[in-house]
């Protein structure tokens, strides 16, 4: 070999511009890099990639679940119909459906120029969004909430872009060794579904403390400065995520010029489907269960005060955290869409002892909440973790990011589905009672559904990427595909912060 590119031609129809002499080893045309320095650079690299990583996803639970207890603060707080339901529903699927759009456009984007420059990007938005969120203001309260979901909309674009930029880089950094792959489950789990969890009962803490701050007194400047707080992390890992260099696979196997899309859908329709889909049921579900625990709460307990309601709504989503613990650790040891299978029956059928056995149950408060807790945490133990591994690991390195997008998008248009429907399901029935009983069979079923499809469309796959990348380039080279793979990793070098 020339030392600066790979040329295979006959019966090889491919192109490398990076030729490596071991996973971490790489020489491009004209620029030699020391192992020992690349080795020091990728590790430290690979390190920041999955701490920022849960920290940017925890950022993106307390900003998609603040909205959830600051509901039944508008409420009180804007009694004269400004606050209508149709607002409060559009409040929550503004972050959704910009997280849609997000995960969409950044999928694309991270395979297209770089998991570095689609994070810089994202976090961008996510900044700006909450910033305008926080200052939310109108000639009249409707006109200040229109600015809200608006804003809302904006933050979610961003918080979108982390999905697939967060769920690869972690995956793809957990890969730079033969130790850590072999735990990769719990260690996405952790930077994952497991930092969401936590923003989702750190938004509740928070809430608490402001409102607690306020001597339990309903102001507006409660709502503002629980905003606001969503603003300081992102704003810290920005400087982090500038400093990051590409991970492994994606120097040795990005395609950013001619993607063959019809040979790719040929080839991985189905996990395309099956990740998808399943993501579609599991958000269905679990989304409007934990952003409206506080309201399942109070209208089976309607003389609890707003504190109670929002602490109990909190103590619910605590169950969330053990239930990624177990599934990370099971899908290390059992394999990932067998977790997500086991967890989509086991929620299924917890969901439709809840539902018929609500009456008893409703009468004592406490055994409602530690079921309901229970719950929540067999969502997570399951598809809850085993999502964004799935959807990463069914697809080879130079099109990751778009069918992880693909498939948290589909997600992402379940929960916005599933939360547009939750209050009318409830309001349909002439009961407070029969309502909450409804949501529980309802999502009891879809969770049912979920276990078939997982257990039908999602491949096994081998714990390294690089199987599934060598197979995609045989494929692709076998189908007369003539492209270019990789990246300059010396370029690379050369735009991060990093001092080794």
């Amino acid at each position: 070999m020339d030392g600066s590119m790979d040329k295979h031609t006959g019966e090889h129809a491919v192109v490398d511009k990076t030729t490596a002499s071991s996973d971490t080893d790489v020489i491009t045309s004209n620029e030699s890099i020391q192992e020992g320095t690349l080795k020091k650079v990728t590790k430290v690299s690979s390190t920041v990639t999955v701490l920022v990583a849960g920290l940017a996803l925890f950022s993106d639970g307390y900003n998609a679940q603040i909205i959830g207890y600051m509901k039944p603060l508008f409420k009180v707080l804007y009694p004269d119909g400004s606050y209508s339901s149709t607002i409060s529903t559009r409040l929550s699927n503004s972050y959704l459906i910009g997280e849609i759009f997000g995960m969409l456009f950044f999928g694309f984007v991270i395979d297209k120029i770089g998991r570095r420059a689609g994070i810089f990007f994202a976090t961008a938005f996510l900044i700006l969004g909450i910033v305008l969120a926080t200052a939310a203001h109108g000639t009249s309260q409707t006109g200040m909430f229109w600015m809200m979901i608006i804003a809302r909309g904006i933050a979610g674009f961003g918080a979108g872009g982390e999905y697939p930029t967060c769920g690869t880089g972690s995956t793809e950094a957990s890969d730079e060794t033969a130790f850590v792959r072999k735990r990769r489950g719990i260690l996405v789990a952790l930077a994952t579904d497991f930092a969401i969890d936590l923003g989702f009962v750190v938004a509740g803490i928070i809430a608490l403390i402001v409102l607690a701050a306020y001597n339990q007194r309903i102001s507006e400047g409660v709502w503002r400065v629980c905003f606001g707080l969503g603003f300081v992390l992102p704003f810290v890992l920005f400087f982090f995520r500038i400093r990051m260099i590409e991970s492994t696979q994606y120097r040795k196997h990005a395609i950013k010029k001619q993607i063959p899309y019809l040979l790719i859908l040929k080839r991985y329709w189905k996990p395309m489907l099956g990740t998808s889909l399943a993501w579609f049921m599991y958000d269905f579900v679990t989304y409007p269960f934990g952003l409206f625990s506080s309201t399942i709460i109070s209208q089976l307990n309607p003389n609890n005060t707003l504190v109670q309601n929002i602490g109990y709504g909190t103590v619910v989503n605590c169950f969330y955290l053990p239930g990624c613990i177990v599934g990370g650790l099971l899908m290390d040891r059992i394999g990932r869409k067998q977790t997500m299978t086991l967890g989509f029956a086991l929620w299924a059928v917890l969901g439709f002892i809840i539902g018929g056995a609500l009456a008893p149950i409703q009468s004592h408060l406490g055994a409602f909440i530690v079921l309901y807790g229970i719950f929540n945490a067999l969502g997570e133990m399951g598809p809850g973790v085993a999502t964004f591994l799935c959807g990463a690991e069914s697809f080879p390195t130079p099109i990751r990011g778009h069918f992880l997008g693909l498939a948290a998008a589909v997600g992402k248009a379940g929960a916005a589905i599933g939360t547009q429907v939750f209050t009318p399901i409830q309001n349909s029935f002439d009961s407070d009672f029969k309502g909450v009983q409804a949501v529980f069979l309802i999502g009891a079923a879809f969770a049912a559904v979920g276990g078939l499809i997982a257990w039908t469309l999602i491949p096994n796959r081998e714990k390294d990427l690089e199987s599934e990348d060598a197979r995609f380039r045989a494929y692709l080279t076998e189908h007369g595909y003539d492209g270019v793979f990789g990246e300059s990793l010396a370029k690379d070098l050369k735009t991060t912060t990093f001092k080794v």
